[in-house]
C-alpha cells in the first residue's frame, strides 16, 4: 500500500489537488489555512486585510519574539473591524478550495492554525477527519492527534497539555502515530531559519517510548534541525512544509 502524507498546506490548493496522485490514500496533518506567509508577506489573510507593509512588520516582531508588541500592532489594526467575521469569511474561502482539492480517500487532522468547527461544513464524502481517533489502512493502525499546545502565538487551535495528553492516550497502541506537532525533542522542534524552538509534545514522546509505533509522522516545524530521527525503534519523520515543497512524503508498506 502507498500512502502520501502532507502537512502545513497553508493555502496551496493547486498542489494539494496533485498530492494524492499514485497513492492509495492521502493523510493530511493540518494547517490548511494561510493566515500569514513568512516567506511572502503579500499573501495570506493578514496581508489581504492590512497590506504587505503591516504584514512585514508583524512578521518582524513575531520572529524577534516580541509578542506583546506584535499583539499591540494587531490590536491597533483590528480596531473598528469585526475580527471574527472577517477572519471566518476568509477562512471559509480558503477551506472551500482546499477541501475540494482533497482526493478520496483522505484522512485528515487539524493543525494549530485551523478552525475545527468549520471542517464539517466543507469535508466531503471521502474525507475522514480524526482527532484522538484511529483508523486501519492496509492492515496498519493509524492514530491521529490534531492541534497544537498553548503558546504566546495564540493560534486558533491550541489546547492545554492535559487535553492534548488525553487525546494521545485515547489512541492506545498504533503502528503509525500521526500528529501536527512533533514529539518534544530539541532536534525536531528547533526551526533553523526562525531560530527558535516550537512547542513539541511530551505526551507524544512518552507514547512513542511506551508503545513503540513503527512511525511517528508530524509537521509544524517548517525548517527543523532534523527531519528524521529514531526514538528507540520508532522512525520519527517531519513530513515537510508542503506549501514550500508541493511534494508529499511517501509511506509504502
Amino acid at each position: 500500500m502507498r500512502v502520501h502524507v502532507v502537512s502545513d498546506v497553508h493555502g496551496s490548493h493547486e498542489a494539494l489537488a496533485r498530492a494524492g496522485e499514485g497513492a492509495d490514500a492521502l493523510v493530511c496533518l493540518g494547517d490548511l489555512v494561510l493566515f500569514l506567509d513568512y516567506a511572502d508577506h503579500s499573501r495570506g489573510i493578514f496581508a489581504d486585510l492590512f497590506g504587505a507593509g503591516n504584514a512585514s512588520r508583524y512578521v518582524e516582531l513575531r520572529t524577534a519574539r516580541r509578542f506583546e508588541e506584535a499583539h499591540e500592532l494587531s490590536t491597533r489594526l483590528w480596531a473598528g473591524i469585526d475580527r471574527g467575521a472577517a477572519v471566518e469569511e476568509a477562512v471559509r474561502r480558503q477551506y472551500a478550495e482546499l477541501f475540494a482539492a482533497f482526493p478520496a480517500p483522505t484522512y485528515a487532522t487539524y493543525g494549530n492554525v485551523d478552525v475545527p468547527r468549520l471542517w464539517p461544513e466543507f469535508a466531503r464524502p471521502g474525507t475522514t477527519v480524526l482527532d484522538g481517533q484511529t483508523v486501519e489502512l492496509g492492515g496498519l493502525r493509524f492514530g491521529f492527534v490534531g492541534g497544537g499546545l498553548r503558546t504566546p502565538m495564540r493560534t486558533p487551535y491550541e489546547v492545554s497539555d492535559e487535553e492534548y495528553a488525553a487525546k494521545v492516550e485515547a489512541l492506545g497502541e498504533v503502528d503509525v502515530l500521526c500528529s501536527h506537532i512533533p514529539p518534544a525533542l530539541p532536534e525536531l522542534t528547533y526551526d533553523v531559519v526562525a531560530r527558535r524552538f516550537e512547542r513539541g509534545s511530551t505526551a507524544l514522546l512518552e507514547a512513542i517510548r511506551a508503545t513503540r509505533p513503527k512511525y511517528a509522522l508530524f509537521g509544524h516545524v517548517h525548517q527543523p534541525l532534523e527531519r528524521r530521527m529514531r526514538v528507540g525503534t520508532t522512525e520519527c519523520v517531519n513530513v515537510g512544509h508542503f506549501r514550500a515543497t508541493g511534494t508529499p512524503w511517501v509511506l509504502e508498506f
